[in-house]
């Protein structure tokens, strides 16, 4: 009877190295898969925290921006009002540009009509100066005439004859007015 205790040591011996080199087998398996895990999470955590510095990064950079855009809506809502202010002044005084222009024509128009009116009442005086020269001028050629008169005395009156009749030329000059 072939011994089966041995047989049965020997067997055992072999499953319990085989369920030792399994063991070893399995940790040295579960050592390298922790061993990697850990290494996956310590570089997933770097991931994390340079996610973190970069985001915390982005909030700085758009709380910068934030800060800015309201800075440039206030210059801009300034430079608006400051656009408002002076187109409201510039019309102001085009409107009084305009006013003023408009009284400037009004004392023109008056002013050439006044010109106007001293031109025609020139031109009346002008004509009664020389209807006056002409009057004073044939009063003078009656004198005169009087004065030969009285000068010659006896000579006669057939020389009255002999006189030169005075005539009268009127010729009134024209002036023409710009207005």
């Amino acid at each position: 009877r072939p011994d089966l205790a041995a047989a049965l040591r020997e067997l055992r011996s072999q499953y319990e190295d085989l369920a030792a080199r399994n063991l070893q087998a399995a940790e040295d398996w579960y050592r390298a898969r922790c061993a990697r895990l850990h290494e996956r999470a310590a570089r997933s955590q770097e991931a994390v925290r340079a996610s973190r510095r970069e985001a915390g990064e982005c909030r700085r950079q758009l709380q910068a921006r934030l800060v800015e855009m309201e800075s440039l809506r206030g210059a801009h809502q300034s430079l608006e009002r400051q656009l408002q202010e002076l187109e409201e002044r510039h019309n102001a005084e085009a409107a009084g540009l305009q006013d003023t222009i408009g009284q400037l024509e009004d004392d023109l128009r008056n002013t050439k009509n006044e010109m106007a009116r001293h031109l025609r009442e020139y031109q009346d005086l002008l004509n009664v100066k020389m209807a006056l020269d002409i009057e004073i001028a044939a009063y003078r050629k009656l004198l005169e005439g009087e004065e030969t008169l009285f000068n010659m005395g006896s000579s006669g009156i057939p020389s009255l004859n002999s006189l030169p009749s005075p005539t009268y030329s009127f010729q009134p000059r024209s002036f023409s007015s710009s207005t």
